[in-house]
């Protein structure tokens, strides 16, 4: 629960100042990687980790829709299996 809960805080609190979906950890990452003399062209870490795995450029829209539906879809289910786990610790 912790780790979705600083997933969403990157995302949509620092995402204000930073853009929607901006994270700490894939800024330091695309940092080193361009010391590194990689020069990605993806707009994404997401849609970066697709592409090198597929190798098919999806559309940025496609990749975020998908990424947020899958985040919303894991969080809710923590939330319910966390609140089930402890009704039944309490039962």
């Amino acid at each position: 629960m912790f780790t979705m809960a600083i997933t969403a805080f990157s995302w949509f609190i620092l995402g204000i100042w930073f853009g929607w979906g901006y994270c700490v950890c894939t800024h330091w990452h695309w940092a080193v990687r361009e010391k590194l003399g990689y020069h990605d062209t993806q707009t994404s870490y997401i849609q970066f980790l697709v592409y090198k795995l597929t190798g098919i450029p999806f559309p940025i829209k496609l990749v975020e829709t998908i990424t947020l539906a899958v985040f919303l879809a894991a969080l809710f289910l923590n939330v319910l299996f966390t609140l089930l786990a402890r009704k039944k610790k309490t039962a």
